[in-house]
């Protein structure tokens, strides 16, 4: 069952790990000195962030799960 579930949305698991790490990279190396940036302030607005963002741009790739109909 859990199995058939990470099958499912191994992508955009994919994502949700990857824009993660990215947005505690962007927080890390990049951030904000003054502390006024609503994103990069803090590490956890930055991961979520980046989790949020991951996760749109990979599900983009994920394979339709409707059938096709001919017209």
């Amino acid at each position: 069952m859990m199995n058939n579930f990470f099958q499912k949305y191994k992508l955009s698991i994919v994502g949700v790990i990857v824009g993660g790490i990215l947005g505690y990279a962007y927080y890390h190396f990049i951030g904000c000195n003054t502390g006024t940036c609503a994103i990069t302030s803090k590490p956890f607005n930055s991961i979520a962030y980046g989790m949020v963002m991951g996760y749109l741009m990979f599900s983009v790739f994920e394979k339709s799960k409707q059938p096709k109909q001919n017209a």
